[in-house]
């Protein structure tokens, strides 16, 4: 009597770039950045929560509230 060996399972080949295929980014669609001349040397970009951005419409707004508030603020030790 002759017994079948069972055969042997295929195993999947292992993905080894942590990446999905779907996250890889397709630089050949890719558009040029349009808000990239408002933005100038040295600025930092800042999330406005919702409240807040219907307070203040624009970056010139938030600007002068924010240098008016520092004026107010004791001036802080620049060792630190």
């Amino acid at each position: 009597m002759t017994t079948k060996k069972a055969p042997k399972s295929k195993s999947k080949p292992q993905n080894r770039d942590p990446l999905a295929r779907e996250h890889r980014f397709n630089y050949a669609e890719a558009k040029p950045n349009r808000f990239a001349r408002q933005i100038r040397g040295g600025s930092v970009a800042v999330l406005l929560d919702p409240d807040v951005a219907k307070v203040f419409k624009d970056g010139e707004a938030v600007n002068a509230v924010l240098r008016a508030l520092m004026a107010t603020m004791p001036l802080r030790d620049p060792r630190r």
